[in-house]
């Protein structure tokens, strides 16, 4: 396992055993704590594991001590915003959080926020996974009407992909596209790549960050191992400094205090804990957290949606005839073997890919219920299921498309502008 493993492995690898092998050769021991630990999910920035493929989320929350989103929580939401809670919300799709009442409170009480996410852009294009974050994104933005910061971890990528810089810069500048046609409002949304924007306040609050942060923190938090090069462990800063209002002086000048909330997938968590750890110590605020469940591959939770399978995942350049024989050929089904066996027990909603992106996409709750239940009695069949999924996915990439072409090169340097927001809380 090496000595950087992940505490969130480590620690319960250690607790199972027998601390009394006194004498015991090393070599025994250790492939003691490799056995333990393949029985351990490991979530990072960078892995994403479980023994059956399946994400234990309740164990999650545990392990890294953030808090699940209840029903009295979408309410607030809702009743605040005077808003309908978007569906991410309703169906528990945005599940954790980290001091997201204390946002409220403070919303309630007249003060404002500012939100921060981001995407690493290692690809052409962007899958449906990586929507979701900006969709729900946007929701926020424009159901608290505040302003946010898109930070584009170019320099990320470089560091941990087989990309050059000049191939990174580029890739920022069309995943921005795809972002941008989410409907963010320009007056509002500050898009940024590290590559051409750090430095000045933003540099200085990283090095605040990295002066407060041990090598061996990196290794208990993040898994960062004596084997990974240092741009590993020079990056968290990095991804911490947009959680500080003092790194955008053109938007925030005057108000350091400002809070901050981060929409992110729960693999990005640790990076944040750190963030969190260090705030009080440089005298900021620490930033607030809504996080969500992963987004599975078409062939099942067990399986990783992988850029060198593009069957692996719906993309938004994808035609209808491609989205279609994708869910048809890979879309995994808990259907039975044969139709008069369906009729009888119905399908295992549990591992239903169809179900599961039904869960995410399709607005009307109503019919989602419907669907579940005829299919999960076996009324429906898998056939007429997919049949629906198609049509939903057809319809949110040709208007995401639709969209994406409208954007020009203007309006991506309009977004990148670094320039002051007058309208961003109004």
């Amino acid at each position: 396992m090496g000595a950087g493993a992940p505490r969130q492995v480590m620690e319960p690898v250690l607790r199972q055993l027998d601390t009394s092998l006194v004498g015991v050769p090393a070599a025994y021991i250790e492939e003691e704590i490799e056995e333990v630990a393949a029985a351990e999910q490991v979530v990072t920035p960078w892995e994403v594991s479980a023994p059956d493929g399946v994400i234990d989320y309740d164990k999650l929350v545990d392990q890294f001590g953030c808090q699940r989103i209840d029903a009295a929580i979408v309410d607030r939401i809702a009743h605040l915003t005077l808003c309908p809670a978007h569906r991410f919300l309703r169906r528990g799709i945005f599940f954790a959080h980290r001091d997201l009442n204390r946002i409220l409170d403070l919303y309630e009480a007249g003060e404002k926020f500012y939100l921060y996410t981001g995407r690493g852009p290692s690809s052409e294009s962007l899958h449906l996974g990586h929507l979701i974050p900006f969709m729900f994104t946007k929701y926020l933005q424009d159901a608290f009407k505040v302003p946010l910061v898109i930070q584009l971890t170019d320099d990320e990528k470089f560091l941990w992909k087989n990309l050059t810089i000049a191939k990174c810069k580029r890739l920022a500048r069309e995943n921005a596209k795809d972002i941008i046609a989410c409907g963010f409002d320009v007056e509002r949304t500050f898009i940024f790549t590290d590559l051409n924007y750090v430095g000045g306040a933003f540099y200085e609050n990283m090095l605040e960050v990295a002066k407060r942060v041990t090598y061996n923190n990196l290794r208990g938090i993040l898994g960062i191992t004596p084997e990974d090069h240092i741009g590993k462990v020079s990056f968290p800063p990095v991804q911490a400094a947009p959680s500080f209002p003092s790194s955008f002086p053109h938007l925030f000048p005057g108000n350091e205090q400002l809070r901050c909330l981060i929409p992110c997938a729960i693999d990005q968590d640790p990076y944040f804990r750190m963030t969190r750890d260090v705030a009080p110590k440089i005298g900021f605020q620490k930033p607030s957290l809504i996080e969500s469940r992963f987004f599975p591959a078409l062939q099942g939770e067990s399986t990783k949606m992988s850029a060198s399978d593009p069957n692996s995942a719906i993309y938004v350049t994808d035609s209808p005839k491609q989205i279609k024989a994708k869910v048809n050929k890979y879309a995994f089904s808990g259907g039975q073997a044969s139709v008069e066996l369906h009729r009888k027990i119905g399908a295992n909603l549990d591992v239903d890919v169809p179900i599961k992106y039904l869960n995410f996409f399709l607005e009307d709750d109503d019919e989602l219920d419907y669907i579940k239940k005829e299919y999960k009695e076996g009324s429906m069949l898998t056939g007429e299921v997919k049949q629906r999924l198609i049509a939903v996915l057809s319809e949110l990439v040709a208007r995401h498309q639709r969209a994406r072409a409208q954007v020009t090169e203007e309006m991506v340097d309009a977004f990148m502008a670094v320039r002051p927001l007058p309208n961003m809380f109004g």
